[in-house]
């Protein structure tokens, strides 16, 4: 989400006056935005803000973690590494709501309910967080995100302890992103591939407040337990500020990746069945297959291995999508040049069986497109065996 940088002039010389006047009592109104979801992947979880009005001042600003710069020096390459950079940003409030009004997406306000003291403090806070040496930060998605940022900063505020209701029970990381991804179905995969089994453990409620809706219902029933022991609602009241009909989500590919992966698993057995028939070995489709699976093994063993991502390091995929058959490919070349029997598809069959054996029993939920998948390499392999022995 990026924002003009007169608009961000604008906020932050209406902070500085604000912070003049923040001390008049009942003239500051603090509230936790909930954004709906959009059909961009960034925005399929929703959005979180904090909004900060000055009657006094007639101020109205939103202060927002979720800001960050597509076009900041190697930002594919950085967000692959899990190196991402957000940063804190301010706009005045209107903008912000006619932003979410055009896209679609209703917001809904919590109105928090705060004392005088620490509504200054949460604007200084804030305030202090937006100068330009401490408002850039490493996000991180599951753990330090806009949503995790704005809950933190609150609870820093507060003189007292935030109880949350009890836990939702049975979350894990993967079921709260499915929640979201339901009608983006190649998404869903795309981030399936990449979760690990650390993604499928149970969660409590503090690391599923990871999601900005998740976020807005635990905030509903919390309250602040002073020290005295008197308990008060952390929630005043909750509004829908922007009320929209979400636009209609539009698939990109009309085939899903089910579809497409019984596809591949038909092409497959079809491609096997002529080959055996004419005693004849087409290693081109080989090449292909080994090409294809060798360089989505390179993503996955890349976040394996050096991505900083959360959960990606417990990936059991590397198992079926990894290099080796990308480096297979010249000794292929050789020995079907060469005319020489190779071991590779004798290996891959007993692999590829070991593989989806374990499966059911690693600890970790695989997009279910990944069986097809898994199926159409065994039964190209196996189909090499058996047309190795009819001409033998």
């Amino acid at each position: 989400m990026k924002y003009k940088l007169k608009y961000l002039l604008l906020a932050l010389l209406l902070c500085g006056f604000a912070n003049a006047y923040s001390s008049k009592p009942d003239s500051i109104r603090l509230s936790l935005l909930t954004c709906a979801p959009g059909s961009e992947i960034y925005a399929h979880f929703g959005h979180t803000a904090i909004r900060y009005e000055n009657y006094t001042r007639k101020i109205d600003l939103v202060f927002n973690y979720g800001m960050f710069n597509f076009r900041a020096p190697h930002f594919v390459w950085r967000f692959v590494k899990g190196e991402t950079d957000y940063q804190l940003g301010i706009t005045p409030y209107i903008y912000f709501r006619a932003e979410y009004a055009m896209r679609g997406s209703s917001v809904y306000q919590q109105v928090l309910n705060l004392t005088q003291a620490e509504k200054e403090r949460l604007v200084a806070l804030l305030e202090e967080n937006y100068r330009p040496e401490n408002r850039i930060y490493r996000y991180n998605y599951f753990y330090d995100n806009c949503t995790t940022r704005a809950r933190d900063k609150i609870e820093e505020a507060i003189r007292g302890k935030v109880v949350y209701p009890d836990s939702i029970p049975n979350k894990t990381f993967r079921s709260i992103v499915h929640e979201f991804t339901s009608e983006a179905k190649w998404d869903e995969l795309g981030i399936d591939m990449c979760l690990g089994a650390e993604a499928d453990k149970p969660i409590g409620k503090r690391l599923q407040m990871f999601a900005p809706f998740y976020m807005l219902h635990y905030a509903d029933d919390a309250y602040i337990l002073e020290a005295n022991g008197e308990k008060r609602p952390l929630v005043l009241e909750k509004t829908t500020i922007v009320d929209v009909d979400p636009e209609p989500f539009e698939p990109g590919f009309p085939l899903s990746p089910m579809a497409c992966g019984i596809l591949f698993l038909v092409i497959c057995v079809v491609m096997g069945w002529v080959q055996w028939k004419k005693r004849r070995i087409w290693w081109g489709w080989d090449l292909f297959l080994l090409l294809l699976q060798g360089l989505a093994g390179c993503l996955i063993a890349f976040l394996f291995f050096f991505s900083t991502h959360p959960t990606v390091g417990s990936n059991w995929l590397l198992g079926l999508f990894n290099p080796i058959p990308l480096f297979y490919l010249p000794f292929l070349i050789w020995h079907e040049k060469k005319g020489l029997p190779e071991p590779y598809h004798v290996i891959n069959v007993m692999y590829l069986t070991l593989f989806m054996v374990i499966v059911p029993i690693c600890g970790q939920e695989f997009n279910l497109t990944v069986l097809p998948l898994a199926l159409g390499l065994f039964v190209n392999s196996a189909s090499r065996i058996f047309i190795r022995k009819k001409k033998a």
